[in-house]
């Protein structure tokens, strides 16, 4: 492989402007199919399979108005007050106005509390919640709004809230900071910007594909942030990688040709091999059986796999239009500097003097981080978990105060036969957990009738979820609505969690086993990856679900882990952790290959590859942090994991507790059985085809 990658450096350094050019058509052409095919994204999220979306399906047969969005608008008087007289006129005034508003098929009268202070109203839309404009939940606000002029306060829940846009200062906080990182890492300005201008266009080509495939598939909102997330850190990275071992090269005398080709060969071989760690643990997420993990799996993945093709291509083409000018600016290879010992230097120096305590205080330190997720709960965010001065937090609490946690989300029952109706209606009223059952309402054919059930408990308490568990025993009734729904998603997503783990790591250790030819690397890989996600839940539990610190976060309201966080930061997390293993092992392994004795190829490989990834995890740190400043709760608190996990996994498993383990294994870290070195193809991850093949002529 070094050397089929050696060849296609000097190609793209030759050939740099047809390189150039075809990279720029390919992103004009895909930007173009973005513009003219592209759909409207979705926030919800739903599993076939399940029964809340076998009774959904249902409905959408027999029940089609039922399937429509449905909201809530709470009025509430002035403490002590009541919703009459003056105020009860401008409230039906209101929902007269809110009756007419664009894709409003009803508007309740307001059913009021029992001491007539809090009036409820259900607002039922002619279309699903996906498909309702914002301009038509605007219109009901206003027209809602317009019973505040009587001294009523308004407030909105269900479909009738009009989400937040994100900010969008995340993207650019995070850029930024990689900018400053890469200049003070080169100390010129050319070489920092390249690694952003082709993670740039690399992203580009990535969204503009993805907005594209929303004219064909259903895609969540959240799938282009995660792709953005994802495609701006790496592909930063495996540029700067290349640039890195390019820069040495050149500081050294090489030939700006050779020193390209030699560049994609060796470090490209590893970013070949971190790259495809990345897009199978992503594409990975597709065997949990879940569509939307599914499609943010394969979207992320893609814009990973362009990343790897712009640093294989497109960077040896930039570096032909560079020249020689990528040698100025800091040189810590050769020369003055390189004689002085760095903070790298020193650092793993002192690791493997002392060995031993580094491996325990590592090992205890991130156990300790981790002591928290034993008390992990899962759930999906409902209005109880929204911000306290946002409308639907403000609704959820009234209603709760007005008439119990359990109107927040109310349970749909669809009973295929309308003869057990009433019985059925009864016979759940004398569940203990049940606080109210409406009367039966019939579908035109009269063959499904659905009832309405109000819960005692809030939508995400085991209470609610133990019932649903006793309802769904009967035989003739489906359940579903959006505490359902929820219910059912998390369930699906926490018994799909350890076979995804399983998948993900049993795929890794067999391309990381090709790549080292060893099994020992392999299996201290993985086990640092588990003190690393061990260490992100827990700070993840401390932070979103009890709350320590969480006012320095922007964390908005202590709440249960959003049920596809786990899976989704342990795809991405253990893809970005190997990039970490690879970048900096398959230096120590080019080292031992070439000669040196075990602990020299640690320290020579450590030395050569610290200061890149230690760029490389700052910058992969600062985009990810920017992200918790968005408002999203699952995007600020997948921005928090990744950013905790990858600084975690960097400077303490990688940086510390792998160059201590490989000191302590010394030659059996690279011990390999002699039937599986037959039967392992040889990839050549530490460029040694390349010596014989690079000589001047």
């Amino acid at each position: 492989m070094a050397s089929a990658l050696y060849r296609l450096g000097r190609t793209a350094y030759r050939r740099r402007r047809l390189v150039l050019a075809v990279w720029l058509a390919l992103f004009g052409a895909i930007f173009l199919g973005a513009a003219t095919l592209s759909g409207p994204t979705e926030g919800s999220f739903t599993i076939p399979g399940t029964e809340s979306q076998e009774a959904i399906d249902r409905l959408a047969q027999r029940f089609p108005e039922a399937n429509g969005g449905s909201g809530r608008i709470v009025f509430a008087a002035p403490e002590g007050e009541a919703l009459t007289g003056e105020r009860k006129a401008a409230v039906d005034a209101a929902l007269a106005q809110v009756a007419k508003a664009p894709d409003v098929a009803d508007a309740s009268a307001p059913q009021l509390s029992e001491d007539r202070r809090i009036g409820l109203a259900q607002v039922s839309f002619d279309r699903p919640a996906d498909d309702l404009e914002v301009g038509s939940l605007e219109a009901v606000q206003r027209a809602a709004q317009q019973a505040e002029r009587a001294g009523v306060q308004v407030e909105f829940g269900g479909d009738a809230v009009i989400e937040a846009s994100g900010s969008g200062i995340g993207e650019f906080l995070g850029f930024g900071v990689a900018a400053l990182v890469l200049a003070f890492t080169f100390g010129t300005l050319l070489a920092a910007g390249l690694p952003l201008l082709t993670a740039a266009l690399g992203v580009g080509i990535g969204l503009a594909g993805i907005t594209a495939a929303t004219g064909f598939v259903d895609l969540s909102d959240a799938v282009p942030t995660l792709a953005l997330m994802l495609g701006l850190a790496v592909g930063i990275d495996y540029a700067l990688f290349i640039l890195s071992r390019h820069r040495t090269q050149l500081f050294e005398g090489m030939d700006p040709e050779e020193s390209a080709g030699r560049a994609v060969g060796t470090a490209g071989s590893a970013v070949v091999f971190a790259g495809a760690t990345v897009v199978i643990a992503l594409a990975a997420l597709s065997v949990v059986g879940i569509p939307f993990l599914t499609a943010m799996g394969v979207a992320a993945a893609a814009t990973v796999a362009v990343a790897v093709l712009v640093a294989l291509t497109l960077v040896p083409a930039l570096f032909g239009f560079a020249g020689t000018r990528l040698a100025k600016g800091k040189n810590f290879e050769t020369g003055p500097r390189a004689a002085r010992p760095t903070v790298g230097s020193r650092w793993v120096s002192t690791v493997l003097r002392h060995r031993i305590p580094a491996v325990a205080l590592t090992v205890v330190a991130l156990g300790a981080c981790a002591l928290p997720m034993l008390d992990m709960r899962l759930g999906m965010p409902d209005d109880s978990t929204a911000a306290p001065d946002a409308t639907n937090r403000q609704a959820y609490e009234l209603l709760s105060d007005g008439f119990g946690p359990g109107f927040n989300g109310p349970l749909m029952i669809v009973v295929d036969d309308p003869a057990d109706a009433t019985t059925v209606a009864r016979e759940l009223r004398a569940d203990r957990d049940v606080a109210s059952v409406g009367e039966p309402t019939l579908n035109p054919a009269g063959d499904t009738a659905i009832l309405s059930l109000i819960a005692r408990s809030g939508p995400s308490t085991q209470e609610t979820k133990d019932l649903v568990e006793r309802i769904r025993v009967r035989d003739d009734v489906l359940v579903t609505g959006q505490t359902a729904v929820n219910i059912d998603v998390a369930d699906r997503l926490g018994a799909a969690l350890i076979p995804f783990l399983a998948v993900i790591v049993g795929i890794a250790f067999v391309l990381l086993a090709v790549a080292f030819r060893s099994v020992l690397v392999p299996l201290t890989a993985i086990a640092g990856f588990l003190l690393t996600i061990g260490a992100t839940f827990g700070a993840l539990v401390a932070v979103f679900q009890e709350g320590f610190g969480a006012d320095l976060l922007g964390v908005a309201q202590a709440a249960p882990i959003i049920s596809m966080l786990p899976i989704l930061v342990i795809g991405i997390l253990f893809g970005l952790a190997m990039d970490y293993q690879v970048f900096l092992v398959s230096r120590m392994r080019e080292e031992h290959v070439h000669g040196a004795a075990p602990t020299r190829a640690v320290t020579e490989g450590f030395r050569h590859g610290a200061r890149v990834v230690t760029a490389a995890a700052l910058i992969m740190g600062a985009v990810f942090s920017g992200f918790i400043l968005e408002q999203d709760a699952i995007i600020k608190s997948v921005g928090f994991a990744l950013a905790f996990g990858i600084l975690v996994d960097a400077f303490l498993v990688r940086m510390t507790l792998i160059p201590a383990v490989m000191a302590l294994l010394g030659e059996r870290a690279w011990w390999l059985p002699g039937w599986l070195d037959r039967l392992l193809p040889d990839v050549d991850i530490e460029g040694s085809s390349l010596r014989p093949v690079a000589q001047p002529a």
